[in-house]
């Protein structure tokens, strides 16, 4: 068993965008499979959050979804919750990060 996972907004928003672009631009196969690598990296930061790199901005922690999307999130330990805060497109200008991590 292990952590809940809790999707704030912008982590839903930022998410369906990734989505939408996949479905412009690579069709439902490349949908599919960035459905199968998210379910699978969230499954282990819910069961291991703490191996995954932390950013300089405590309690933030992030991973490589695919290799041009990133995944960030915090451990809130004492109500054993992952928030999802945001997924990100690493080819953005990176001053445009969310929570700036």
């Amino acid at each position: 068993m292990g952590y809940k996972i809790v999707w704030t907004h912008q982590a839903q928003q930022t998410f369906e965008s990734v989505i939408h672009y996949l479905e412009i631009a690579w069709g439902e196969k490349q949908i599919i499979k960035f459905l199968e690598s998210t379910e699978h990296i969230i499954e282990k930061i819910s069961k291991f959050p703490y191996s995954f790199r932390s950013s300089k901005f405590q309690p933030i922690h992030e991973t490589l979804i695919t290799k041009h999307n990133l995944l960030l999130f915090e451990v809130i330990e004492n109500k054993e919750i992952i928030v999802i805060h945001a997924c990100w497109d690493t080819r953005q200008n990176p001053k445009k990060k969310p929570l700036q991590t």
